[in-house]
């Protein structure tokens, strides 16, 4: 069962959330060891030279699980993935089983509110990348993430950056996410309409594009785009309001890429997420 900590509908039934799940089990179907290259990369890429071997490590919103795997890769002792979507964890076991498949790793269906040091311990590397802006309290979910964080330990994050668009986005995935199939096939094909032609007036080819996703983002663009239309709840964040929380906590920077050109942040084709990691208990 899972169990929630906070009065909110869009925290407490997970059915008020976007079906993150069912699009990550379509998604596993193609994962092959590319996908999980990259999940390594993308983890060593924030890691920044610190080793994972011999560390616990908790993967929050785990997905598809493939960077709970890429964490075993690279040498840790421990890997506790957690989702509250039931779909997403069924995808995790399977793809723990098929690419790393041994007894380091537990599962299990939880929402990061649900997260007690006194229950599972602190974690030397806490990794939760693009999902705390779905909880439906960012940051709520910032703080009991941050409170699994083993002294000297990381956090690693990423979350939307705040756009100009964002109230608008807002409101578009909150009628997406519980739209027909349908609808929401007619809205993606209303997005392409726009986005191809801003990728040809950039001299930038869509088919080029959409190859070259995969292999830098480790996923398949054409879920990512049903992700980013779908995920309600959504809130977003600016890094100077990341990093007063953090302070807040006892966390102080260590590594960040934030993008801060202005036409990022407009947010006409959505909004990216920055990426940041903080350490507790360290002055840096």
């Amino acid at each position: 069962m899972v169990k929630v900590g906070h009065d909110d509908e869009t925290v407490a039934d997970a059915n008020a959330h976007f079906a993150f799940g069912e699009n990550w089990a379509k998604y596993s179907e193609r994962v092959s060891d590319t996908e999980i290259e990259e999940a390594i990369a993308g983890l060593r890429k924030l890691l920044a030279g610190r080793s994972l071997k011999g560390r616990r490590f908790l993967d929050i919103g785990c997905g598809s699980g493939i960077h709970s795997v890429a964490a075993m890769r690279l040498g840790a002792s421990e890997v506790l993935a957690v989702d509250i979507d039931p779909l997403a964890v069924e995808t995790t076991k399977e793809i723990l089983g098929r690419f790393a498949s041994d007894s380091r790793y537990r599962v299990e269906q939880a929402s990061v509110f649900d997260l007690e040091p006194a229950v599972s311990g602190r974690f030397d590397v806490v990794y939760s990348w693009g999902v705390l802006h779905h909880t439906g309290n960012m940051r709520l979910a910032l703080r009991k993430a941050a409170g699994m964080v083993e002294p000297g330990g990381d956090f690693l994050f990423a979350l939307y950056r705040r756009t100009w668009m964002c109230p608008v986005w807002r409101l578009e995935k909150k009628w997406y996410s519980k739209a027909s199939a349908g609808a929401q096939s007619i809205a993606r094909a209303v997005y392409l309409t726009f986005f191809v032609p801003r990728l040809w007036v950039a001299g930038r080819s869509f088919n080029l594009y959409v190859r070259s996703y995969r292999k830098t983002r480790g996923m398949d663009y054409f879920h990512d785009l049903h992700d980013w239309l779908g995920g309600y709840p959504y809130e977003s964040i600016s890094s100077g309001e990341v990093d007063g929380l953090m302070r807040n906590l006892g966390l102080a920077r260590r590594l960040s890429f934030v993008e801060k050109r202005m036409i990022s942040r407009l947010g006409i084709f959505g909004s990216g997420c920055d990426e940041y990691v903080y350490t507790l208990g360290s002055m840096i």
